[in-house]
């Protein structure tokens, strides 16, 4: 099975960190270089080559510096190069909304900071669930 490649961005280096350590080790994902901003993101994406080494999805913290994650995935949906990209947006709080705006927005999914390492492979196995649907496990390392 080919490995999702994830872009994350978080501007939090503890929230990044966790990220690494909980989910870095997982055989079914890679972690691409992360992003702290949304305009990283774009500077990001702009700098990929090629369509196909694109990222497999984009999980965005919402409250970031410079562009939020809300304001990136506005950018990102508006074009073409990058609105097939699924993203994710997760925040310390995500309330109906943050969640409808969005969603509105092109968010794939919308969610709150998981608090421990179950909590964040569980999200990552909703976030591939929605993009697998077709597969029922998860395959982590």
């Amino acid at each position: 099975m080919r490995r999702m490649k994830i872009l994350l961005a978080e501007d939090d280096v503890d929230d990044r960190f966790i990220f690494e350590n909980f989910l870095g080790g997982r055989s079914d994902i890679e972690l691409l270089p992360y992003a702290e901003n949304g305009l990283e993101v774009l500077s990001f994406l702009d700098a990929v080559p090629s369509q196909d080494t694109l990222p497999d999805m984009i999980i965005m913290d919402h409250n970031m510096p410079k562009m939020s994650g809300r304001q990136a995935l506005e950018q990102l949906k508006q074009t073409e190069r990058y609105a097939h990209i699924p993203v994710f947006i997760y925040s310390t709080y995500a309330d109906t909304q943050l969640i409808e705006t969005c969603t509105a927005s092109g968010a794939t999914m919308v969610v709150t900071k998981p608090l421990n390492n179950k909590g964040y492979q569980d999200l990552l196995d909703s976030f591939l669930k929605v993009l697998q649907p077709e597969s029922g496990h998860s395959k982590r390392g």
